[in-house]
């Protein structure tokens, strides 16, 4: 069992196309790339922490509850600001959503968020941060924090070595 991260997917959004400048002609095409990708990606026996804004429209608790019988993978939520609570209870996540978590992953803490920390439990100490919400826009990161989200991991969920080995220039382990 491999253990993934992802954010800010905006299944549905059709602004999210122009504002965060995804390579896609229209809405169908974003959302049915990500599935995609996601699937591609993740097994069934998998664990994916989405760090929040799953899908935002109209009538997303519905949307959410179809998509997420689509994707791959034990699904987590970390609750972000376009996570209204019918999308945050839905079934179809693997345990009640939450708003920060910490977990170890490959024998490293992980303080999980939407949001961008500044400092975090255990910094010091080689736990990392990984966020959403500023979807690869947030320059520079601080060392051992990483944005999760699509637009800055190429519209699929990725492992934590995965993130910090880009970030590292291919070498390994959290920078």
């Amino acid at each position: 069992m491999a253990v993934y991260f992802t954010a800010d997917t905006h299944f549905g959004h059709a602004a999210a196309r122009a504002l965060y400048r995804r390579p896609f002609a229209s809405v169908a095409e974003m959302d049915e790339a990500m599935v995609a990708r996601w699937n591609e990606t993740v097994g069934p026996e998998d664990e994916v922490w989405h760090l929040g804004d799953f899908v935002v429209r109209r009538g997303a608790a519905e949307a959410a509850a179809v998509l997420l019988t689509r994707l791959n993978g034990r699904k987590r939520l970390v609750i972000g600001n376009n996570d209204p609570p019918a999308v945050a209870a839905l079934p179809g996540w693997g345990a009640p959503a939450v708003h920060y978590a910490e977990a170890e992953v490959d024998g490293t803490g992980v303080v999980l968020c939407h949001y961008a920390f500044r400092t975090w439990r255990n910094a010091g100490r080689g736990w990392v941060n990984l966020h959403g919400h500023s979807h690869g826009r947030l320059r520079p990161p601080l060392p051992r924090q990483a944005d999760a989200g699509v637009d800055a991991q190429d519209f699929r969920p990725v492992t934590l070595a995965e993130i910090f080995r880009a970030r590292r220039g291919g070498r390994r382990g959290p920078a």
